[in-house]
């Protein structure tokens, strides 16, 4: 007999051209909030804004799908921004006072997978500028920036400083005006001697240049000292001598008066006059919520009208024992009062208005608030002041997202009525500046997210605005206490309403929702509002199983009278989980009208059209007491855990031992290449030692994965329903279904065909029937209704199961092994997440390949064709400290991807050369459009909280597939993972952690053992 064993083929030219038209990695965009918000401008002329954060990124937004961003090179929060109006350049202050100038520049043609694609603007940062402080005093504060004013010239920024200075930078050259700067000892001057007493002027909190009279700069001191200062003359015309500690200031728009604000809550009308050089008493002052302490009012603006009394908004000046913690703005005008009280911290607000010198009046439209957590417009034309539905910048995390799914190519009738449910219009939104190029989608994409909160959110992600279609709250089965308000509610009064996992049929309009307290509610679309009880049906998984209880917490309970349901997802039935812990895994099949669903107790088969359960399996091991816990006490014993290392240490010393090598001689070169290849037969070293698990694991009940499948299981001749599902001790248990075809004394029958225990009792992670093409079954209804190509029923299928450690691909009906990759065992990683995507060529259009993607513990990505399972190209995607966005992935059927980058953030991501959702728009600006120079490198956009790779980089990486070390990964977010509440996006493990703890010297090992490999020759061993 002789046995062949190939190495690593060399790479094939043509197989690499096709790879490099399938294959493409390109993180596009990012949907949601941006994460800890710090600073915002608006430019009224372009109208578009910009929002800064902690972490240095700068985002510019106008009309829907109109999106640039930009990276600071330091991680520094941005304090302040200034826009350039109409010339598509911003200025940025940090937190380390630092001053940075950005403008748009055009990018140059690029190349995808060989398809050409179009021109992209991009944010650039072109200068930087630094406040010099006092020569031989290193960090001096007074040179510490406190505010920006750009005067209306657009070519000269004043800089107020802690110390009371106020100086002058040229523009866009960001140069220092020598011997130009205003110093506090030069005002002190011009004061009155009563008024000075020895004391400080304080910071500048605050300069606003005369709106009629350009150069004419109102500077405003912490102590309440305002002055007027004339640019030009380098003279102070006028003084006013206020006595309380200033906060903010605006001018009226004629320029006759202004408005400032205090600390202690109030505001003061000061007239601008032509005689007296100082004005010792404002004409008006008010505290508005006195006389009791109030907050202080960080911010004011003033607003003339047609109907002739102003607008007054400002944020504060709340009474401080009853509303001290509130965040609120308040808006008046004349006898109208309304105090918009918010869940979040406001960062700071603008107003929509007129801008133009010749008109009379403000007339303000809308006022933009952006708070911590979210971005609020009211409109201002409309009586009651309602608020405006945002087209994009929805807080994601309104509660704490639990789970996602993605679903594509969403019929046209589905759509509409999903979209008529909302009963939202954006017709009106103010900030509209910039056109969307990108072409429309050619089908339209939904986006589920759960939350923690019972609610299931629906979104537009057809392009780069991730637009709010619908929101179904599931509380309303049940009876709680919770009566949430306003849209940012961080926090669930009951968290066994949070929703696990999420399925769809897009055909039927049928929809699964399961949750922590192991309730599994169908939903029906309906377009009329509903009054119904929903039927509730028990399954237990235990069977009555001895010596088990349940610790955990108890079960939902429903509502036992009839209950309104508004048009939308109306649940029909709800199916209950015994013991009712948080489900781990759930499918439907709607075509056969049965959903099947896993806990960690075990899974079960549920019939929804008749109402009876079909299947009810427990998967618990005798020593699964952990699972009987609930999710709050999973905590391993130490004594345990110990035990097993030092079992794990001496197996791994025992079988590490190498086979003794023969002292005689080899005669001939054939007899010494074998002698060397049997030597390393027992562990190649390419791979890792991988020790089984043991099979009394806590959790190892726990259900991974289900999957329903039109296959062969009792024969091959004969093809029928299927159920396969997969635990996390490495079992399968394939079931072998009886589906009638109707009437209503039959009933659904299911009988155990296969159990397949895995080797080394590796979690089953995925589990998919592939027909005999190699291709993925389609979806229900897909065949019958011609909606797909019908499957290959001639030829034998085979089963594709992912678990942690290697993927394989096993023969129908025998269950043989075909193929298998180990990928712990060559990479060093384990599995997390697996999708079977279809890629199309960029260059081809009728080209297209069903490819396996895998998510590692590393944050990588590896793609294998099918059924072959030969890698074909690996990518950097997540840091492998960010768990949490590994676990949060979720995969589009194109080759696209989510995960959260933070709790308010996706991350949107291509694998594929030809399907690339990326903001494609422009801006007619006042100066002509720069182009990036040819030595700034390939011009990749940065992400807001990350970085990109080159595509150089991405181009080396292709060429070399699996077999490039790895490099490092881009950073992600600037949080670590303990900052971010998912619950279960990631059904997060103590494995998860355990891998997170990896130690940098083995991740270093093991890529040190493939370079090794990749050294040696190749070999064939005969026996």
């Amino acid at each position: 007999m002789m046995k062949f064993r190939f190495r690593r083929q060399g790479n094939d030219p043509q197989r690499e051209k096709i790879k490099q038209e399938l294959f493409a990695f390109n993180k596009t965009v990012e949907h949601g909030f941006p994460h800890q918000p710090s600073s915002l401008a608006f430019d009224p002329r372009l109208q578009i804004m910009a929002i800064g954060t902690k972490s240095g990124a700068v985002k510019i937004y106008g009309a829907p799908g109109v999106e640039f961003t930009g990276l600071h090179k330091d991680t520094a929060a941005v304090t302040q921004i200034q826009f350039l109006p109409a010339q598509g350049r911003l200025l940025s202050l940090l937190d380390d006072n630092s001053i940075h100038l950005w403008e748009l520049v055009g990018g140059a043609p690029r190349e995808v997978g060989g398809a050409r694609r179009e021109p992209t603007v991009g944010l650039q940062e072109v200068r930087s500028y630094c406040l010099p402080g006092r020569p031989g005093i290193e960090n001096c504060s007074t040179s510490r920036v406190t505010v920006l004013l750009l005067l209306g010239s657009c070519d000269l920024l004043c800089v107020g400083t802690e110390g009371g200075g106020v100086h002058f930078l040229d523009l866009p050259r960001l140069s220092l005006r020598e011997n130009q700067s205003l110093l506090q000892d030069q005002v002190i001057q011009s004061l009155p001697d009563d008024y000075r007493c020895g004391k400080s002027l304080g910071p500048v909190e605050s300069l606003q240049e005369h709106p009629q009279q350009p150069g004419v700069i109102l500077i405003g001191y912490s102590r309440g000292l305002v002055v007027l200062w004339d640019l030009s003359t380098r003279h102070v015309d006028h003084v006013f001598l206020g006595k309380q500690q200033l906060e903010s200031l605006v001018w009226e728009r004629s320029g006759k008066s202004f408005v400032s604000s205090h600390n202690d809550g109030g505001y003061s009308v000061w007239a601008v006059t032509s005689g007296n050089p100082y004005t010792q008493q404002p004409v008006s002052s008010t505290i508005p919520y006195g006389p009791f302490p109030c907050k202080a009012i960080s911010k004011i603006l003033l607003r003339t009208t047609v109907s002739g009394a102003p607008m007054l908004l400002y944020s504060g000046g709340m009474p401080r024992a009853s509303y001290g913690d509130r965040h609120c703005l308040t808006v008046q005008q004349d006898k109208e009062h309304v105090t918009l009280d918010f869940t979040s911290r406001v960062i700071d607000f603008f107003t929509i208005h007129s801008v133009e010198r010749e008109q009379e009046f403000d007339e303000p439209s809308a006022v933009v608030v952006l708070l911590d957590e979210e971005l609020v417009v009211v409109d201002l034309h409309t009586p009651g002041w309602p608020t405006l539905p945002t087209p994009y910048l929805a807080p994601l995390h309104s509660s704490a997202i639990t789970c996602s799914c993605h679903v594509s190519s969403v019929p046209p009738k589905l759509w509409d009525r999903v979209g008529q449910c909302l009963n939202q219009m954006y017709l009106f939104w103010p900030i509209c500046g910039g056109k969307n190029l990108a072409p429309s989608a050619k089908q339209q994409e939904l986006l589920l997210t759960g939350h923690e909160d019972g609610t299931v959110r629906f979104w537009d992600a057809s392009g780069v605005a991730l637009t709010p279609i619908y929101k179904l709250s599931t509380a309303g089965v049940f009876h709680t206490d919770c009566d949430p308000v306003g849209c940012f509610d961080p926090y669930s009064d009951d968290p066994r309403l949070g929703i696990q996992k999420i399925t769809l049929c897009k055909y039927s309009n049928k929809l699964v929702v399961a949750g922590t307290a192991g309730q599994v509610l169908i939903l029906a679309l309906s377009d009329e509002r509903s009054d119904h009880q929903v039927e509730v049906s028990v399954v237990d998984l235990l069977q009555d199983r001895e010596g088990f209880t349940w610790k955990g917490h108890g079960r939902l309970d429903p509502r036992a009278r009839p209950g309104p349901f508004p048009p939308g997802f109306q649940p029909q039935l709800l199916v209950q989980c015994m013991p009712p812990a948080s489900v781990t895994a759930v499918t439907l099949h709607a075509e056969w009208h049965l959903v099947a669903f896993g806990t960690s107790h075990g899974f079960g088969l549920f019939d929804y059209q008749r109402r009876s359960a079909v299947l009810a399996r427990c998967t618990l091991h005798p020593n699964d007491s952990l699972a009987m816990e609930g999710p709050l006490s999973r905590v391993k014993s130490l004594k345990k855990s110990l035990r097993q290392s030092f079992r794990r240490i001496r197996k791994s010393r025992v079988s590490g031992k190498k086979r003794p090598v023969p002292t005689t001689m080899p005669t001939s070169k054939v007899q010494e290449a074998n002698a060397a290849l049997a030597e390393q037969e027992d562990v190649a070293p390419v791979q890792r030692r991988i020790e089984p698990r043991s099979a009394d694991d806590s959790l190892s009940g726990v259900v991974r994965c289900l999957c329903f499948a039109d296959t062969f299981l009792r024969d091959g001749t004969h093809h029928g329903p299927t159920l396969w599902a997969g635990t996390n001790s490495g079992s399968v248990y394939a079931y072998a279904l009886e589906v009638p075809g109707g009437g209503a004394g039959s009933s659904v029958e299911a009988l155990l065909g296969k159990e397949i225990q895995l080797m080394h009792r590796a979690p089953v992670v995925w589990i998919c029937v592939l027909d005999g093409r190699g291709r993925p079954l389609p979806e229900p209804y897909e065949a019958s209704r011609d909606l797909a190509a019908a499957p290959d029923m001639s030829t034998a299928h085979s089963v594709l199961i992912a678990s942690e450690e290697q993927l394989k691909v096993f023969s129908l009906p025998k269950v043989s092994a075909k193929t298998k990759f180990k990928l712990t065992a060559h990479e060093g990683c384990r599995v997390r997440r697996v999708a079977l995507v279809a890629l199309s060529s960029a260059v081809q259009e009728d080209y297209s390949e069903h490819t396996l993607v895998c998510l590692t513990n590393l944050g990588d990505m590896h793609l294998f064709n099918v059924p072959a399972l030969r890698p074909q190209v690996r990518y950097d995607c997540i840091r492998k400290e960010d768990i949490s966005g590994i676990a949060s992935c979720v995969f589009t059927k194109t080759g696209q991807g989510f995960y959260l980058i933070s709790p308010s953030e996706y991350e949107r991501f291509s694998l594929s050369a030809k399907v690339i959702t990326e903001p494609l728009c422009s801006l007619q600006l006042d100066r002509p459009l720069e182009h990036a120079s040819a030595s700034d490198g390939p011009t990749a956009q940065p992400r807001a909280n990350g970085t990109h790779k080159n595509q150089t980089d991405q181009a080396e990486d292709l060429q070399s597939g699996l077999s490039s070390p790895a490099q490092d990964s881009p950073l992600d977010s600037p949080l670590s993972f303990a900052d971010l509440t998912l619950d279960s996006t990631g059904e997060l493990t103590v494995e998860d952690v355990r891998d997170f703890l990896t130690t940098v010297d083995e991740v270093e090992n093991n890529m040190r053992n493939i370079k090794e490999e990749e050294g040696r020759t190749a070999g064939i061993l005969i026996n």
